[in-house]
């Protein structure tokens, strides 16, 4: 065993081998695996093996496909086999959303590249002659779908890594690690210590374990999981052919063949954390003891849609624990806090991600960036508000939905209120309908008189409608109140704070009592930020941005700090809180509780001011997500409950109204504002989203990410983020839909809705830039149905700013 190394990868499940595996095609040989016992010890070797690309995130599921073509990649290289049986997949749809859902996800596939298709009832039953078709709508069929051999998988990959330089250690247990000056890690293990410039924490169900080792919470958790392998069928084994996969949502089981019989799993309502105090060190090649009961429903219906089920015996019962992340998805990427500690935990499906897995840690740590945004399992979209409580809470919660439609405008309940501000009852006094993000609540429309508390998860347009109309009015008409808490904010001093932002900001830095937008960018150029920057005075900043990128923005200015101490950056994300008010009365309320003239010559547009309002001390910028004239006010958090009453009891006779995220992001849309993590999102660069206007690009300043910039610049943009008016029924875009030109897919939708004030329904979406003429017709694939669009280029509100900058 080697002393030094450049990275020690810890954990020899599918995922420590493929992070292994891409280091060295990467470029990385000095890279070593520590294992605690053998390789697949963990969940690899019980696993059932399958895999698919089926996936809401749609760089995810590039990433499954990613995998999935992998495999023989591997057997080419080791010599070895995979056990690959492509076999194709079905998912079954047994009502109208599902059907949606289904229509949603092959639209999204056109422009992937994946070769899928929407089928009925009778070509279902041709793929799968043992499957009940009574009450199926239709089903999704993917040629990609599959199974494989766990174990000789992880062997293949394995074999591929050490062939190309990398050490596997067996049988050695970690048992501390010790950070050291330089960065370095000291890895204590049963046989000797080794000083590693990297650590990755591959750790499987023991991710937790090895988390703790460096003093840091991985938000994971094992549920059981059971599935069984029947004895022979004739129905199976008589085929010519081998059976497809079948998932059937509404059974909530997954079905294969195996052998010359059946595998089926279940993803049960009733179902059990395992491990609630840790994993213990001693586990291995063992199994849970069966819990049939805990199936007992889901096995009754499984008869019911596969009749072979009840004429054949069960051979084997498998119970195993998974480990799952709150969300489900992956835990992937430099853990915030740590230095070069690096996550590639929480990968439930090892063989549908594995390999994406592997490749994305591996670029992120070789070439500082992955290709592509991988958001979706970044460990930084959990931060330090997350709890073990709330982890085990969301695991069981998200086990449970494993095969439940995901509605893009679903609010799910479990571990709901973990986050509130001062303003929560106030809210809720006033029939808000709330949603979360990071943890933290938020309006998201207030109900009307009669309707329930809660929104109908649909993908088309829901009971929100109504009352999400009469707050884009009350803003556009007279005057909207709306919290502003869910923004990242942080405060950043010290001489050397605006000399610092120059470098970390891709655009101009404001001169004191000014603000400016600011793209932040990666070392390739990509859009990793999107900031209002306010300079409150030479040496004192606030910038803002997305409320879920608090991790991810920590770490990245973290890592980029000056050695000096010139520069401090806190989060004041939740400290600094208040309220924004817009629409043509904004002006004359602030100014009726202002201590000083809020006049348009006095308070321009992207001005900031630290005054007085009511008692409170406020920082105020003219500003408004909303394109409106309007104000964003600040204040300690202690002061919002102030802050509210007094405009509250000044805005009465103005017409004031509160309104929530949904009238929010439909306003936006009548003046083409961008929205992060649709729009803009480290898949882009500024000149393909508009960004280049806020981009400094002649700045003395050598900012993060300039010269790939500049080269796009100079080289022009191969598509362009442009508008559409689209001629809908009952359901708007939502993003992800395939933009068609002359019967041929040429872009793809970012995000959009029904802009409530127009009342026209809007999309953002890239076309190739040789094309993307006003007024071109195009037309949009909206759950399965074409519906004609047209390029605008012209605001639909308030198309030369006048209200806006007024």
């Amino acid at each position: 065993m080697k002393s030094h190394t450049r990275v020690a990868v810890i954990g020899g499940g599918v995922v420590g081998c493929s992070v292994l595996y891409h280091l060295t095609k990467l470029g990385w040989d000095d890279v070593m695996l520590i294992e605690r016992s053998e390789l697949t010890s963990g969940s690899t070797w019980h696993a059932a093996g399958g895999f698919h690309t089926l996936n809401a995130d749609t760089n995810m599921a590039a990433l499954q496909g990613y995998t999935i073509r992998l495999y023989k990649e591997l057997e080419e290289i080791t010599g070895m086999s995979c056990g690959l049986h492509h076999v194709g997949g079905v998912t079954l749809a047994s009502t109208p959303e599902r059907m949606d859902f289904l229509k949603a996800e092959r639209a999204k596939h056109r422009y992937m590249g994946l070769d899928t298709e929407i089928v009925g009832p009778e070509e279902i039953k041709k793929l799968s002659p043992i499957t009940n078709i009574e009450g199926v709508i239709g089903a999704l069929y993917d040629p990609l779908d599959g199974h494989l051999d766990p174990s000789g998988t992880t062997h293949a990959y394995a074999k591929a890594a050490k062939m190309a330089g990398a050490e596997i250690v067996l049988r050695n247990p970690v048992l501390e690690l010790n950070p050291r000056a330089d960065g370095s890690w000291e890895v204590v293990t049963k046989e000797g210590t080794i000083i590693a410039e990297h650590i990755v924490n591959a750790g499987g169900l023991w991710a937790r374990e090895v988390g703790e080792m460096a003093g840091v919470y991985m938000p994971l958790h094992p549920m059981e999981h059971q599935y069984l392998v029947t004895e022979d069928a004739p129905e199976v084994y008589e085929l010519d052919r081998e059976l497809p996969h079948v998932m059937d949502p509404e059974g909530e089981s997954y079905l294969r063949q195996e052998g010359r019989g059946l595998c089926i799993g279940f993803y049960e309502q009733a179902c059990d954390a395992w491990a609630e105090r840790g994993t213990p060190m001693d586990f291995g090649h063992e199994l849970l003891n069966n819990n049939l009961d805990r199936i007992g429903d889901s096995l009754e219906f499984a008869f019911r849609r596969f009749p072979v089920l009840e004429r054949v015996g069960v051979k084997t019962v498998i119970n195993g624990p998974f480990t799952f992340a709150p969300d489900g998805n992956p835990l992937v990427g430099p853990v915030p806090g740590l230095k070069n500690y690096w996550s590639a935990c929480g990968v439930m499906a090892g063989f549908s991600q594995g390999g994406g897995v592997g490749l994305t840690l591996a670029e992120w740590m070789i070439d500082g960036e992955p290709s592509r945004d991988v958001f979706a399992m970044d460990v930084a979209r959990f931060g330090d508000w997350i709890t073990p409580g709330y982890t085990r809470a969301k695991v069981k919660e998200n086990y449970q939905r494993r095969f439940s439609v995901s509605y893009p405008n679903e609010e799910l309940p479990v571990a709901r209120s973990h986050q509130t501000t001062p303003a929560y009852n106030i809210w809720k006094e006033q029939r808000a309908v709330f949603g979360a993000a990071y943890g933290m609540e938020a309006v998201n429309y207030f109900a009307l008189e009669g309707e329930p508390l809660e929104e109908t998860p649909s993908f088309r347009r829901s009971n929100a409608f109504d009352a999400v109309a009469a707050e884009c009015r009350a803003v556009r008409e007279a005057v909207g109140i709306n919290e502003v808490h869910n923004f990242g904010k942080y405060r950043i001093t010290g001489k050397g704070a605006r000399d610092w932002l120059d470098v970390i900001m891709a655009g101009r830095i404001p001169k004191p009592g000014r603000l400016a937008l600011n793209p932040m960018l990666s070392h390739k150029g990509k859009l990793i930020g999107d900031f209002t920057v306010s300079c409150l005075n030479d040496h004192e900043f606030m910038v803002t941005a997305s409320f879920g990128m608090q991790a991810a923005h920590m770490r990245w200015f973290e890592s980029n700090l000056p050695s000096d101490g010139s520069v401090t950056i806190e989060n004041i994300s939740t400290k600094r809180i208040g309220f924004q008010i817009a629409g043509p009365n904004a002006r004359e309320l602030l100014s009726r509780v202002a201590f000083e003239d809020v006049s348009a010559e006095n308070f321009k547009f992207l001005d900031v001011k630290e005054t007085d309002i009511g008692t409170c001390r406020a920082l105020v910028q003219r500003v408004s997500y909303t394109g409106d004239l309007g104000y964003e006010i600040y204040v300690p958090i202690e002061q919002q409950v102030a802050l509210y009453n007094t405009l509250f009891d000044a805005g009465q006779d103005l017409g004031l109204k509160p309104f929530g995220m949904r009238a929010m992001m439909s306003l936006r849309l009548e003046k083409s504002f961008g929205s992060w993590g649709r729009e803009f999102r480290p898949d882009y660069m500024p000149v393909e989203t508009g960004m280049d206007r806020f981009t400094a690009y002649n700045k003395k300043a050598d900012f993060i990410g300039k010269a790939a910039a500049v080269k796009e610049k100079e080289e022009g943009a191969s598509r362009k983020l442009c508008t559409f008016v689209v001629e809908a029924i009952d359901a708007d875009v939502w993003g992800d839909e395939p933009i068609w030109h002359d019967g041929k897919v040429v872009g793809f939708v970012t995000s959009g809705g029904y802009a409530h004030y127009c009342q026209k329904s809007v999309a953002y979406g890239f076309l190739p830039t040789e094309i993307a003429n006003d007024g071109l017709e195009v037309e949009i694939e909206v759950l399965g149905v074409m519906l004609k669009a047209r390029m605008f280029t012209e605001t639909l509100f308030d198309p030369k700013a006048e209200r806006m900058i007024g």
